[in-house]
């Protein structure tokens, strides 16, 4: 897998069985390295380049997926460990049609590359009915999602105006 390419000295990794994701409402037959996280699979073996490699060490969330609903950072979840549906941003692209036109709407990327990990983790806590009402609470919310570009009130504008229309709509 492109990410794990291995180096000299380094121990020649084990494939391990075939495992079965529920990726985007379909099921697919994977078979990665023991070691492989969900992101390797995700874009090396699946070809899903949305979700994005940022740090590789869970610190950034441009990797941020949906497992059950549930913000996972793919770049540190074994790919061989995951049950349940899982869900990226190519996967929420019309479910998210909303919150992506806010996030244009507000201004809530620059560069882009943060955009995936933020949408999604804002379609998972949009979804969940828990978009808290104060924008600090929301903040610490979203806080596992770094953005060098925004400075985030952009951000916290276009999750509220995703979750009121919503609200507004159920």
């Amino acid at each position: 897998m492109g990410r794990h390419r291995r180096q000299r000295g380094e121990p020649a990794r084990t494939e391990s069985p075939i495992t079965t994701l529920t990726l985007n409402g379909e099921e697919h037959q994977v078979s990665a390295a023991a070691d492989a996280t969900l992101l390797d699979v995700l874009r090396d073996e699946l070809g899903l380049q949305g979700t994005k490699l940022g740090c590789g060490r869970g610190e950034c969330g441009a990797c941020t997926v949906l497992v059950d609903g549930r913000a996972v950072l793919a770049c540190i979840t074994l790919a061989s460990r995951v049950r349940g549906h899982v869900e990226t941003i190519e996967g929420l692209a019309e479910p998210a049609r909303a919150l992506r036109a806010a996030f244009a709407d507000t201004g809530a990327f620059q560069c882009g590359y943060c955009t995936p990990g933020q949408v999604v983790r804002a379609a998972g806590l949009i979804r969940s009915g828990a978009v808290p009402a104060d924008d600090r609470a929301l903040r610490h919310q979203l806080a596992g999602n770094i953005c060098r570009c925004t400075g985030y009130q952009a951000i916290v504008e276009a999750v509220r105006t995703a979750a009121d229309a919503a609200a507004a709509a159920s």
